[in-house]
């Protein structure tokens, strides 16, 4: 018997394995992530009704949010500083699901303007009676060296991407402490976990905001039921790179790239759902290989470094050969 036991698992374990290795390769996200996306809460069910309060929600993952949110019956607050394109996101959003009119919220809203986040918290609270959820999604990205970059730049990365999230989750807090539940998510990137070349400001920006409430987390452990989680998605298609820093504050990104080789938007944003849905606390999203990246720096940084390095500097040689930096890692160096 002891013989037929060891022989089992001498075939069950490498089978085990190989298993596993194989679903890594092709996978999208971490395992506990898509664990839930298989057996957690469905979105659509664990959402439906619910006040979720969305910035930066003209475009990108933030308008994919809406809709996406929208279909599971969530109400909605969307906020950006666009108020044209978020009349647009809306008028998206009841033409594609069953929500009404006053279901939906339009309310313009500036991340550097931080004397204006009480006010719009109040109107919130006013309209709908409450916040269930806060998505911390507004931002903007750097394409920069930081050799030629002016500090005046990662000034204005902190001032939006940190103090600005930092600001507006100050005035949502307390109305779910008093109520004692709610979510704030934020995504934050997988250079919030690691840093990556031509983005100096950006990374400092995202790693800040993963230090921040990764300390606030365990602050609220007097509030079970309030769910403090980040998202560290890396490459989507997104038009947050047509709206990059580049070396000088005014100056535009010379060149935006194809989106292609990215992850979409709407996979992207189904698993934030998932994710918030069943109450994970960090959640990466990520195609192969960035998806290895996580796990490296997670747990062999030494080569983590090693590959970083390497790919780095294929990126900055790409860069100063004019291609866009999104695209580096899949395309060959121009050559004179």
């Amino acid at each position: 018997m002891d013989c037929w036991i060891v022989s089992a698992l001498s075939w069950f374990i490498p089978v085990y394995l190989l298993i596993h290795l194989l679903c890594f390769l092709f996978a999208d996200a971490d395992f506990t992530l898509l664990w839930a996306s298989l057996a957690g809460h469905k979105p659509e069910r664990k959402l439906k009704g619910l006040v979720v309060w969305i910035t930066g929600a003209s475009s990108g993952i933030g308008e994919e949010l809406a809709y996406q949110l929208a279909k599971c019956g969530s109400r909605l607050i969307l906020s950006a500083r666009r108020e044209d394109e978020l009349h647009r996101v809306k008028r998206h959003c009841l033409e594609t699901s069953n929500l009404k009119d006053d279901d939906v919220l339009v309310l313009p809203l500036d991340l550097l303007e931080r004397t204006s986040h009480e006010e719009r918290t109040k109107t919130v609270i006013r309209y709908f009676g409450n916040i269930d959820i806060l998505i911390n999604n507004g931002g903007r990205s750097q394409r920069s060296l930081f050799l030629e970059t002016s500090v005046d730049v990662c000034q204005a990365l902190m001032e939006l991407n940190f103090l600005g999230t930092v600001s507006l989750t100050k005035q949502v807090l307390p109305h779910m402490t008093q109520r004692g539940r709610g979510s704030i998510v934020t995504v934050s990137s997988l250079v919030g976990l690691a840093g990556a070349p031509l983005a100096t400001g950006y990374c400092a920006t995202k790693h800040a905001l993963q230090g921040f409430f990764n300390a606030l987390r365990p602050e609220l452990t007097d509030y079970p039921k309030i769910l403090i989680s980040m998202v560290c998605p890396g490459p989507v298609q997104s038009q947050i790179i047509s709206n990059v820093f580049t070396e000088e504050l005014n100056k535009p990104v010379a060149s935006v790239g194809s989106q292609e080789h990215k992850m979409p938007t709407s996979r992207c944003v189904h698993l934030m759902l998932v994710g918030i849905a069943n109450g994970v606390k960090e959640m990466w999203i990520a195609q192969q290989p960035f998806l290895l990246f996580y796990y490296a720096w997670q747990y062999a940084p030494t080569f983590a470094w090693f590959i970083t390095d390497l790919l780095g500097r294929k990126r900055v040689q790409n860069f100063k050969a004019g291609v866009d930096a999104d695209s580096a890692y899949f395309t060959k160096p121009k050559t004179s």
